[in-house]
């Protein structure tokens, strides 16, 4: 598939304008980021691997204390609807 595009100036950049049908078919969208190489004179446009943020197992337990506790003090609610709540 060959596309061609025009470079043009906006603000001190230079920009040239990826059409839809690409971006699609390099899996990406705008704001995604690229990386760009030049290699035998050519434009390379590679997407940036996304990275997901890694948590501790620390950082995922963070709070489940306070959650438990929460969790143990609402538990035990029996008794007799007090409004209009279905018994």
């Amino acid at each position: 598939m060959t596309i061609t595009t025009k470079i043009r100036r906006q603000g001190g950049a230079a920009v040239v304008t990826i059409p839809p049908a690409v971006l699609k078919l390099m899996q990406t969208q705008v704001g995604d980021q690229l990386s760009l190489v030049v290699a035998d004179g050519a434009l390379v446009a590679r997407p940036v691997q996304k990275t997901r943020k890694r948590y501790t197992l620390g950082e995922l337990l963070k709070g489940s204390d306070e959650l438990q506790k929460l969790s143990s003090e609402t538990a035990p609610l029996d008794g007799d609807p007090v409004g209009r709540e279905i018994g």
